[in-house]
């Protein structure tokens, strides 16, 4: 899922090509995408992009007239910009059009296309699933019910991130990634946090210390400024279109069994659902290897609970690819 320094990418590109720009039709291809529409997509027609917003892991276009077009990719949903090789006139379309065949692109083919004066906006979305979505809202009280109440990591200071860390009891990866304590945060940055931080991501907040907390702070803050110009430089002048949640740059994420490059110890992890969390245990765990609640009660005594056990071979059955 796109997270706050590959969403805020998407934000300032698309800032720099549609602000001004006059929405022309919005053509829903597949009508699951489309779960709001107030106003309708039609009213839409003619009204000029005010701004780009980044609300959680969404993004927001606010047009004129107090509307507002709110895209959640979530999982795997990608947006594609093609700027326009005609004018206006010739492009205009029908308000809504009729669904039509399109050349299927790596991601699948577009959902939406949100037609512009400069160009087309299409949101494409990977595999059978359909969770990426499009909500049409009126006015500034019906868009923050999106917001699900998460602190923005980069605009407060370490006591307010602090003590919202600490209102809950949770896991610090839990707490990461709870969207109604901390915004834009996900599974692939928390990992990188806590791994700068030297946490596990298993300690609870309850227990951590004033120390650690700080350390926490101040690494994501880091790890999430130094990823967003990451990025930038990546896309340049380009619409960004390598977003992903897996990249090679990454310390800990998506990098099991691989030296963490801090210590040079094996990457573990732990996996449960469509998710995992990656972590090494020598910088974060203090050389214990966590429980992965499927292989751990498989393997029972022969799982390897310490670095040493791990790098003897015992349990390597379970944990090898």
């Amino acid at each position: 899922m796109p997270e706050l320094p590959d969403l805020q990418v998407y934000v300032d590109a698309l800032g720099a090509r549609l602000r001004g720009a006059t929405l022309a039709s919005v053509e829903v291809r597949n009508p699951f995408v489309l779960r709001s529409v107030e106003p309708a997509p039609a009213e839409l027609t003619g009204r000029r992009v005010a701004g780009i917003e980044r609300l959680g892991k969404r993004v927001v276009l606010a047009l004129d007239g107090d509307a507002f077009v709110v895209i959640h990719l979530m999982i795997a949903g990608r947006l594609y910009w093609k700027a326009a090789t005609v004018s206006a006139s010739a492009r205009s379309r029908p308000a809504v059009a009729p669904a039509r065949s399109a050349k299927p692109r790596r991601t699948g083919p577009p959902l939406l296309v949100i037609h512009f004066d400069r160009g087309d906006l299409s949101l494409t979305e990977a595999g059978t699933k359909r969770r990426a979505s499009l909500h049409l809202v009126r006015g500034r009280d019906a868009l923050r019910a999106f917001d699900r109440g998460g602190l923005e990591p980069l605009t407060v200071g370490a006591a307010e991130f602090i003590a919202r860390l600490g209102r809950e009891n949770h896991t610090l990866k839990r707490a990461l990634t709870d969207p109604r304590l901390f915004s834009g945060i996900g599974n692939s940055y928390s990992d990188e946090i806590l791994h700068r931080a030297r946490l596990s991501p298993l300690t609870l907040t309850a227990r951590l210390a004033g120390a650690d907390a700080l350390r926490l702070h101040a690494a994501t803050v880091e790890v999430m400024n130094e990823w967003i110009a990451r990025l930038r430089d990546e896309a340049g002048d380009a619409f960004p279109e390598g977003v992903t949640a897996f990249r090679p740059e990454m310390s800990v994420h998506g990098r099991y069994g691989k030296p963490c490059p801090v210590c040079g110890t094996a990457v573990q992890r732990i996996r449960y659902a469509d998710n995992e969390t990656n972590y090494c245990p020598r910088c974060q765990t203090d050389g214990h290897v966590l429980a992965d609640r499927a292989l751990s009660r498989l393997l029972k005594d022969d799982w390897p609970r310490t670095i040493e056990q791990l790098e003897e071979g015992k349990g390597s059955r379970g944990i090898a690819d």
